[in-house]
């Protein structure tokens, strides 16, 4: 697994054994980055990300590395709390970021206690945790800015709903076993 495009373009990131972590393909995370920056590196520049359920930090760190100003990984296990940490280090990467050792609803309170408001949110729950989908996208709605995007992975026989909360999907895309789906604030 290695970092797509950006500052730290090519370099590797560390995973752990077994099926609880499972990262986001290097192919998945490049259409999912060009999809965000059509012909524009720059359009990440300065925003803040929400990379919940991180695991590996990927698709956080993908972020940083293309121009993020802030990303708040969230993961509750400690073995993956403490990898993402060590892939930040191995990249030198001292600001940026925060790691939050919480399941996602929790951290989602304490964050929107503190006044973060994100431009974008990537939730990737363990696929078992099919109800993790619509209680985070729940929560998510007092931290994602009104124009802010929600990115949630999944696999493609699931599919997380049309509209969940103050968020409507706009945009579903599906390459190999995994799907993305993409959501905005439904307007009134």
């Amino acid at each position: 697994m290695r970092v797509i495009a950006g500052k730290y373009r090519s370099r590797i990131l560390g995973s752990l054994p077994g099926l609880d972590i499972r990262p986001t393909s290097d192919r998945l995370r490049e259409t999912l980055f060009n999809l965000l920056t059509p012909g524009n590196p720059s359009a990440l520049q300065g925003t803040v990300w929400l990379d919940l359920f991180a695991g590996t930090g990927a698709v956080g760190i993908e972020a940083l590395s293309r121009g993020a100003k802030m990303v708040h990984f969230v993961e509750e296990s400690v073995p993956a709390a403490e990898l993402i940490r060590k892939n930040l280090r191995s990249l030198k990467i001292e600001a940026g970021f925060n790691v939050v050792h919480r399941d996602a609803i929790r951290a989602l309170g304490s964050l929107a206690k503190q006044g973060i408001a994100a431009d974008f949110a990537f939730l990737d729950p363990p696929y078992r945790l099919a109800e993790a989908y619509e209680q985070t996208l729940d929560a998510l709605a007092c931290v994602v800015k009104a124009e802010g995007v929600v990115i949630a992975e999944h696999e493609k026989r699931f599919d997380p709903g049309e509209n969940i909360g103050v968020f409507a999907r706009y945009r579903k895309l599906v390459q190999g076993d995994a799907a993305l789906s993409f959501y905005r604030r439904a307007q009134n």
